[in-house]
């Protein structure tokens, strides 16, 4: 991907911001286009396929975060960089669990604007470039972004998918959650503990549907390690 071409769609209902951004943005080299709605964002979407999303959360009618939701349903490769003026934990959070990749607090400077989207761009590139990762029933394609579990296919969001596969490519090392974070979300600041937390509840829950291992092991205030190990032979029935 050629940052400096990266196709952008600003999603914000205010005209004045939504101006200045593309204004700015287009400055960088970006191409960029506009929608005032999530109906309007969805269409799109679907239509142009951007390289990533400036999200504001209040929106007319369905709000950012039920917006982002919609599209991951449909494309877990976009990246989406939610923006608001609300800057409380809860809603940081909300963003991520909807599938948001970062989170920009209005105001902001479009240096730094520039530089998260960019940070965003590359690590969506690099994910191009993956291998396979297996261990025990479970295999991980990161450079196609799929999943499965005893053949079968395992339906995970991207950031699960992201986080999964940072904790299976150094199988027994421990990570700490800001560790976690700055691999997957390239920064440390997604909110809180509870965004990992939650997303690794999430893949848990997952895994244990289909697979007889037990993968994700929690070193309580220190992080998290990956270790294939059956189920069965531990006598154990949800991952801990």
């Amino acid at each position: 991907m050629d940052l400096n071409g990266a196709e952008i769609l600003i999603v914000e209902d205010d005209e004045v911001i939504t101006s200045t951004l593309a204004y700015n943005l287009s400055r960088h080299g970006f191409g960029v286009k506009s929608a005032t709605t999530g109906v309007e964002a969805l269409r799109l979407a679907r239509k142009m396929r951007p390289d990533l999303i400036l999200l504001d959360v209040m929106l007319p009618g369905e709000s950012g975060i039920e917006v982002c939701e919609r599209i991951r349903e449909r494309d877990q490769g976009v990246m989406i960089v939610m923006v608001t003026a609300r800057d409380a934990e809860e809603d940081k959070v909300r963003g991520f669990e909807a599938g948001a990749d970062d989170y920009v607090t209005k105001p902001f400077s479009m240096k730094e604007l520039v530089a998260r989207i960019n940070a965003n761009l590359k690590r969506s590139e690099t994910g191009q470039r993956g291998k396979v990762l297996e261990a025990g029933d479970l295999q991980l394609d990161t450079k196609n972004y799929t999943a499965r579990v005893a053949g079968e296919p395992l339906d995970l969001r991207l950031k699960e998918f992201e986080l999964l596969a940072a904790l299976a490519s150094a199988p027994g090392e421990l990570k700490s959650r800001d560790e976690l974070a700055k691999e997957v979300w390239g920064h440390a600041g997604v909110g809180s503990s509870r965004t990992i937390d939650v997303h690794i509840r999430r893949i848990r829950a997952a895994l244990e549907e289909r697979s007889s291992y037990q993968y994700i092991h929690t070193a309580r205030g220190l992080g998290y390690r990956f270790e294939a190990k059956d189920r069965a032979g531990l006598g154990v029935g949800p991952s801990t």
